[in-house]
């Protein structure tokens, strides 16, 4: 088997399964792989996630809700980058990914790209959103 990346999220809150869950909405072949929770000896609260995998747009990303709170959370210099097919899927996206959380950059052309947007989600998962 050859050696493999993917992004790792740590959640903080318990948020990892309702994330993962909103994350895999959003996108047409998003699909949750597997998912393994805490039990009743812990480490984490039961029925928390240990790790979970999804994907999103072709790209496996894992998840786990940590037992442990850490002064760190999230941070716009780690983000997801998704390039959009359409503009109609860009403003989706923009919409969906910025309820809740907050807009870094506003949908527009800056030079580097004719359309372009980054936001924190509701979670504080930092997402830079790019028209292919």
């Amino acid at each position: 088997m050859a050696t493999k990346a993917a992004p790792f999220l740590m959640f903080q809150n318990a948020d990892a399964e309702e994330a993962m869950t909103f994350y895999t909405s959003l996108f047409a072949d998003g699909e949750v792989l597997d998912v393994a929770k805490y039990g009743a000896d812990g480490p984490g609260p039961e029925g928390t996630v240990m790790v979970a995998r999804f994907t999103l747009a072709g790209q496996e990303v894992m998840c786990s809700d940590s037992p442990v709170q850490h002064g760190f959370g999230f941070t716009p210099s780690v983000s997801l980058w998704v390039e959009a097919e359409s503009d109609d899927e860009l403003e989706r996206l923009f919409t969906a990914l910025a309820d809740g959380g907050g807009t870094l950059m506003p949908l527009g052309d800056y030079g580097f790209s004719r359309r372009f947007g980054w936001v924190n989600d509701r979670f504080g998962v930092s997402w830079q959103l790019n028209l292919a």
